[in-house]
C-alpha cells in the first residue's frame, strides 16, 4: 500500500477514502510546509495531497536529492507554492482541482463586491461598537451594484462565472481583459489592453491565475487608471497584485474600495492595509463550503489513486 501525505486537515469523507485506500497520514497543522518538512516528507511518502503555502519551491527540489514521492496531487486551483518545472524534473507528477472551485469563488467574488460597494464590512463594525445612531438619508451612503460595469482580468473559469453572475444578477454590463482572444458565453466585450480595462469599469475583478507574466499584473499605473468611484476586487492570488501600491490608493482615497480574499504573504496581513475602513477583508475564504472543500479532497485523492495504480491522472493541471 501506498504511503500518503496530506499536508492539511481534510474533511472526514476524504480522511474515510485515503485511509481505505492508503497507508495515509493527515498531518494535523493548519500551518503550511516548511522547506524542511517539505524536503522530509519527498523522502519519506509516495504521494503527497499538499495544498497553497506548501513549500515545494525549486529549493526544496534541488536541497531533497533522491526520494521517494512520485506525485504532488494538489488542493486547490492554484498551484505557485509548487515549482512545476522543478518537480517535472524530478519525476514528479503535479495535478490540481479545478472546476469543482468555479462557482464558489464566483460567489465569494459576488460578495466582495457587494460587501465593497455597499460598506458592509464598515457599518457592521459600527453597530457592533455601539456607534450607529438610526437611519438616515446621508448615512452610510455606497456605490449601487445594479447596472454598474463590471471589468473581468482574467476570463478563464472563474472570471466567465463571475460575469454570468454580474450580467444575469445585476443587470451589469461585461468588459473583459484576456491576454488571448476568447469567447465566451456571457454577453460581453473584450478591451486590448489592461488599462482600458481599468479606467472604463466601475468594479474590477481580478481572476488570473499568477504566473510569471501575471505576478503584479495590477501594478501602480493600472490601479491609477481606475476612475476615484472605482472599486477594486481580487479573488485570484495576492501575489497578481502589487499590494503596496494598492494600499497607497486606498489610503489616499483615489479608488472608493476594495475587496480582498487573497494576499501576498499569507496568513500575514499588512496593518496598513487591515486598518483601512475602506477594504473589505477575507481569510481566503473562495472554496469555504464544506462540500466545495470534499470535491477538492476527492478529486485530489482520484488523482492520487489513479497514479498508484498507474493509470493517467484524471485530472491534469489546469489554471
Amino acid at each position: 500500500m501506498k504511503k500518503l501525505l496530506i499536508t492539511r486537515p481534510v474533511p472526514d469523507v476524504n480522511i474515510a477514502f485515503a485511509r481505505e485506500h492508503f497507508d495515509a497520514t493527515i498531518r494535523p497543522s493548519a500551518i503550511p510546509l516548511t522547506r524542511e518538512e517539505a524536503i522530509a516528507a519527498l523522502a519519506e511518502y509516495d504521494a503527497i495531497v499538499p495544498t497553497l503555502g506548501d513549500d515545494f519551491s525549486a529549493a526544496t527540489f534541488d536541497a531533497a536529492g533522491e526520494f521517494r514521492c512520485g506525485v504532488l496531487s494538489n488542493v486547490g486551483v492554484g498551484y505557485n507554492h509548487i515549482d512545476v518545472t522543478a518537480a517535472r524534473a524530478k519525476g514528479v507528477q503535479v495535478t490540481n482541482t479545478p472546476g469543482v472551485v468555479t462557482d464558489a469563488t464566483a460567489d465569494i467574488g459576488m460578495s466582495l463586491i457587494l460587501a465593497a460597494c455597499r460598506r458592509a464590512s464598515e457599518g457592521e463594525r459600527i453597530l457592533r461598537a455601539g456607534r450607529w445612531q438610526g437611519f438616515g438619508p446621508m448615512d452610510m451612503l455606497g456605490t449601487h451594484v445594479t447596472g454598474k460595469t463590471l471589468g473581468i482580468v482574467g476570463m478563464g473559469r472563474i472570471g466567465q462565472a463571475v460575469a454570468h453572475r454580474g450580467h444575469y444578477g445585476f443587470s451589469m454590463p461585461v468588459i473583459y481583459f484576456n491576454r488571448s482572444k476568447k469567447e465566451v458565453d456571457v454577453p460581453s466585450r473584450q478591451v486590448e489592453t489592461l488599462h482600458e480595462l481599468m479606467g472604463e469599469a466601475d468594479i474590477v475583478v481580478v481572476t488570473v491565475p499568477v504566473t510569471a507574466e501575471t505576478k503584479n499584473i495590477i501594478d501602480a499605473d493600472a490601479l491609477a487608471a481606475m476612475k476615484p468611484s472605482g472599486v477594486f476586487i481580487n479573488i485570484a492570488r495576492g501575489n497578481v497584485v502589487d499590494e503596496p501600491a494598492l494600499i497607497d490608493v486606498l489610503e489616499r482615497g483615489a479608488i472608493r474600495a476594495a475587496g480582498l480574499d487573497v494576499y501576498v504573504n499569507e496568513p500575514e496581513v499588512p496593518e496598513r492595509l487591515r486598518v483601512l475602513e475602506n477594504a473589505v477583508l477575507y481569510p481566503h475564504l473562495g472554496t469555504a463550503a464544506l462540500e466545495v472543500r470534499e470535491m477538492m479532497g476527492q478529486m485530489a485523492l482520484d488523482n492520487v489513486l489513479a497514479w498508484s495504480e498507474g493509470k493517467t491522472l484524471p485530472q491534469g493541471l489546469e489554471s
